[in-house]
């Protein structure tokens, strides 16, 4: 029972009573102490759920495409995760704990839960991988919550605007000139069908002047493959604009402050001006644009891979991005010029 002083004689006493009482119950309570001991000494090693999940947060994130992935990928569990289980630690955590974290927006927020349970799961078979856990409880929570809707029915579109408004709300946006930085910045995007965070971080060593074409490197395209942007007439002459205002480098599209223009900048031009959209009650969108594009291209009859090309989509089927290796670039200049054509046809 331990060694007088150190001991109380009334602890001693309980201590007996407890011993006593497990013999009762068939228990050694010799045996029953060294299981206790041994897993208070597992305890110590075992981590929490927050502790396990930054630290796999920082072992991947030097893989993620830009700061901003990285930080929505532990942002997540902070908002939705960490509040209910985060200082729990992970040997302890349950398929139902997982399933109330996940609860509250299963049904309301799909897409959102789905990229937070892909997350703890991660976690979790990190844990496993490191002995804390024999395995990841996450496969379970199918049988504690609802079926949630199909992809199909959860897929929402960026409102934008249809194809055969562009020339109108193009004349409406750029009528006035010279354009300020931001309005160039999005018309060259417009004219260019990229993405957003591929034009904002556009600087002058991708451009290639001699040739009218804009290489986007593979480390900052979205699907980690080089693509290039063929510029039409009119593209080039924003660039132009451009070039009369930098030194040659930097960002093309410098932020009077310095740095890279934000997004909600461009997307500030659009709800300012009130631009309608595809989806009623909804301000066209800056991404929109590009759906803009697509729809143009099917109604005018270019092909579909010649479309898919110019907005830098991944072919999906193996096999065919195997034998696929050409990016169509004669194809799709002669269809910017004719899309750039098309959009600023209603300006003077």
């Amino acid at each position: 029972m331990g060694a007088y002083p150190d001991t109380s004689i009334a602890s001693a006493r309980e201590s007996a009573r407890k011993a006593r009482e497990c013999i009762v119950s068939g228990i050694d309570p010799i045996e029953e102490r060294r299981r206790a001991a041994e897993h208070s000494e597992r305890q110590i090693g075992v981590p929490t759920f927050r502790a396990a999940a930054c630290e796999v947060h920082a072992d991947i994130a030097p893989g993620f495409r830009n700061r901003k992935h990285a930080a929505q990928w532990i942002s997540t569990l902070e908002t939705h995760a960490f509040q209910r289980i985060g200082g729990t630690p992970v040997d302890q955590l349950t398929a139902r704990d997982f399933a109330e974290v996940l609860k509250p927006i299963w049904l309301s927020k799909p897409e959102t839960a789905s990229r937070l349970r892909q997350r703890m799961h991660r976690v979790m078979n990190w844990c496993a991988a490191h002995g804390h856990v024999s395995a990841s409880p996450l496969p379970a929570i199918d049988d504690l919550l609802p079926r949630q809707p199909g992809k199909a029915q959860r897929v929402v579109h960026f409102p934008a605007v249809p194809w055969r408004d562009c020339p109108a709300v193009i004349a409406q946006l750029f009528e006035n000139t010279p354009l300020r930085v931001s309005k160039q910045t999005l018309l060259f995007l417009v004219l260019t069908a990229a993405r957003s965070g591929e034009v904002r971080g556009l600087p002058w060593s991708e451009i290639d002047w001699s040739r009218s074409l804009w290489i986007v490197p593979a480390e900052r395209a979205k699907t980690r493959q080089p693509h290039r942007v063929p510029l039409s007439s009119h593209a080039m002459a924003i660039l132009k604009d451009r070039a009369t205002m930098s030194d040659g480098t930097g960002l093309v599209f410098e932020s009077c402050s310095g740095g890279q223009l934000s997004d909600m900048t461009l997307t500030k031009i659009l709800r300012d001006a009130n631009i309608p959209s595809d989806v009623p009650g909804r301000t066209a969108t800056v991404h929109g644009f590009r759906s803009s594009f697509r729809d143009w291209a099917s109604e005018n009859g270019y092909p579909r891979d010649v479309a898919e090309r110019a907005l830098a989509h991944t072919v999906r089927n193996q096999v065919e991005a195997a034998y696929h290796r050409t990016d169509l670039l004669d194809q799709r200049r002669s269809m910017m010029d004719r899309w750039a054509e098309f959009v600023t046809s209603s300006l003077v």
